[in-house]
């Protein structure tokens, strides 16, 4: 697997515009894919109000999207923070309407915009104080037998009987990339 590919720049359009068309939205739970040619980004597929986290679909990255989930569920359980009704779409517009900032310019305002929305610094204090044991458990959960049963039994319901076993060991196989690359990482 290959990991910072996207020079410090067009990562974080990437993530800008991903957190972007989720604040603007009001999205919780949402995927943009994006097409990235050098330092140009494409968001091409950004509403996916229930987005593919299956295991077959996202394998290497399945922990990663499933600690995610747990993490933000249960910071706004704990947090008691509420989805928000109103969108608010007149400051992106107001944003949009600017003539006298550039694209980049732009984009660095829409960031707050959505950082504030998604109440960011206060959600990677929350995590960092209180969930920072989460990454060990994730990885001692991912190497374990349980998700194993979970990996094949997944596959043996997804996949036809005679593919079982070219499924099993392809995600087995990237899965443990996930382990050792975790390891590596903590």
């Amino acid at each position: 697997m290959d990991h910072g590919f996207l020079s410090p720049r067009t990562g974080s359009e990437v993530v800008t515009i991903g957190r972007l068309v989720n604040a603007f939205f009001r999205w919780e739970f949402n995927s943009c894919e994006t097409l990235v040619r050098g330092d140009e980004v494409y968001p091409i597929d950004y509403a996916n109000a229930c987005p593919d986290v299956a295991i077959t679909s996202l394998h290497y990255y399945f922990p990663w999207a499933i600690k995610a989930l747990v993490k933000w569920a249960v910071f706004c359980t704990a947090t008691g923070r509420r989805p928000r009704l109103d969108l608010q779409t007149e400051r992106y517009f107001a944003v949009a309407d600017r003539e006298d900032l550039s694209y980049d310019e732009k984009l660095a305002t829409y960031r707050t915009l959505s950082d504030e929305h998604f109440e960011v610094e206060r959600y990677q204090d929350f995590c960092a104080s209180r969930l920072a044991h989460l990454d060990a458990v994730t990885l001692e959960w991912v190497s374990g037998a349980d998700f194993d049963r979970l990996l094949v039994d997944t596959v043996r319901s997804t996949y036809p009987e005679y593919e079982h076993e070219r499924f099993v060991a392809h995600f087995r196989g990237l899965l443990d990339l996930w382990v050792h690359d975790e390891r590596a990482r903590l």
